[in-house]
């Protein structure tokens, strides 16, 4: 008796498939597993592309040994090969050529500056982003760090990781910011308390944070004008 094998084929849906959710996001929601999976294309031997790229990232010990690896050993890793290891090399070298480019001088004299300079990146995600924008003396920009990365309705951050970066590149002062996924910049009563503690600290190492900036659809708040009042409170960036 003939018998009929029924071959069930599963379609990964939209919200899976990295270049679909970067057309409809932007890239800063996707992961680096699923930003490497772009650069290849495709997987190989059963394993899709975001498989493959997450074997890479093992096998190289993480993203910064990956993006300093060469051709010839990246070639070596399963799945990859010469083409494949050929294009993630010139993706990494053109992303450090774009940050060699000067980048433009933005300095935050008020809160309104820290919207216009964060909003494109911030507005419109789903999830809550931290960023700590490093400033110098004259509060010009002089970087700008993800320190964290949450869900929908919050976002963990812890003070250590704040002023890592800020001590290492010998920092005049800070501000932070995040968005609400939500649109609705009123901070909460945990943005609030978190902004209490890096001030403290910010006091106790002598790098100011100058302010917490929320960014929300079409507005923003300045946790540290809602806060002007307390005793020894930081004012606004000024």
């Amino acid at each position: 008796m003939a018998r009929w094998l029924l071959c069930i084929t599963r379609v990964t849906p939209a919200y899976e498939r990295p270049r679909e959710r970067l057309f409809q996001h932007g890239g800063d929601p996707l992961s680096c597993e699923e930003l490497i999976a772009l650069v290849l294309g495709t997987g190989a031997r059963g394993k899709s592309a975001v498989e493959v790229a997450r074997n890479l990232l093992h096998e190289t010990g993480g993203l910064t040994d990956l993006s300093r690896a060469n051709p010839r050993e990246l070639a070596r890793v399963r799945g990859i090969g010469t083409a494949r290891a050929a294009r993630l090399v010139a993706a990494f070298h053109l992303g450090r050529r774009a940050m060699a480019d000067p980048p433009a001088r933005v300095v935050l004299r008020e809160a309104a500056d820290v919207h216009r300079h964060l909003r494109h990146r911030l507005q419109g995600m789903t999830q809550e982003v931290f960023l700590v924008l490093v400033l110098d003396a004259r509060n010009v920009v002089l970087d700008e760090i993800e320190v964290a990365r949450g869900s929908l309705t919050g976002v963990e951050v812890h003070p250590r990781e704040v002023f890592r970066p800020l001590v290492r590149q010998a920092a005049a002062a800070a501000v932070v910011a995040h968005n609400h996924p939500s649109g609705d910049s009123r901070p909460s009563p945990e943005d609030i308390a978190l902004t209490r503690r890096l001030r403290l600290a910010g006091e106790i190492l002598g790098i100011p944070i100058l302010d917490h900036v929320v960014i929300g659809r079409d507005d923003f708040t300045s946790v540290a004008e809602l806060l002007a009042g307390e005793p020894d409170a930081e004012e606004v960036v000024s």
